[in-house]
């Protein structure tokens, strides 16, 4: 005789994702859904956080951050919308976090007479790549315009469909479509450098 199935998770636990019923479980305080969850995404959150910043060790030191904070803060995931919403939002802060750790280490470090091999590409877009040139970008909108951050980096970046995009940032659809067209609006002649 099977067992008789839980109706604590209500009536779709059966259709959730193994991850989604994990971080369910995680957030409710089961220690070893926890432990599971850690181990299953950590693939999925490295790869999320290449993404963002350029150099694997970067990456890397971020999926780390990402998962300690998954760890520390599962308790704050409601379930109201998809766990992978939840964890793009925890994604996003943490590299956006790295990045301007990176660049204030930069910016204390002395300027050294070395060989030109030894530019450091966490700080140099020309070798690093279009990733770094966003990340400034992501910086300046949010100094000039933080309201259009988030649409930009839910949408563009995170790749959440439209609906997931305006639930996570807390916007109307339409309000979201419009910042997410301004955003972009400003941040393409500061990728283009026109």
């Amino acid at each position: 005789m099977p067992a008789p199935r839980s109706t604590e998770g209500g009536p779709d636990v059966q259709d959730e994702t193994p991850v989604e019923d994990l971080a369910r479980r995680a957030a409710a305080g089961d220690t070893a859904a926890l432990d599971r969850l850690l181990t299953e995404l950590r693939p999925e959150v490295l790869r999320r956080c290449g993404r963002f910043l350029p150099c694997r060790e970067d990456a890397e030191e971020a999926a780390q951050d990402v998962l300690l904070q998954v760890a520390r803060r599962i308790g704050t995931f409601e379930g109201r919308s998809r766990f992978g919403t939840w964890l793009y939002t925890v994604v996003a802060n943490c590299c956006r976090q790295k990045y301007r750790e990176l660049k204030r280490r930069a910016a204390e470090q002395p300027a050294a007479i070395e060989p030109a091999h030894a530019v450091d590409p966490r700080t140099t877009s020309v070798i690093a790549g279009s990733r770094v040139d966003l990340l400034e970008a992501l910086d300046r909108l949010e100094r000039e315009h933080p309201h259009l951050v988030a649409p930009l980096v839910y949408r563009d970046i995170c790749q959440l469909d439209y609906a997931e995009a305006a639930e996570r940032a807390g916007l109307p659809l339409g309000t979201l479509k419009s910042r997410l067209h301004e955003a972009r609006r400003k941040v393409r002649p500061w990728l283009t450098g026109a």
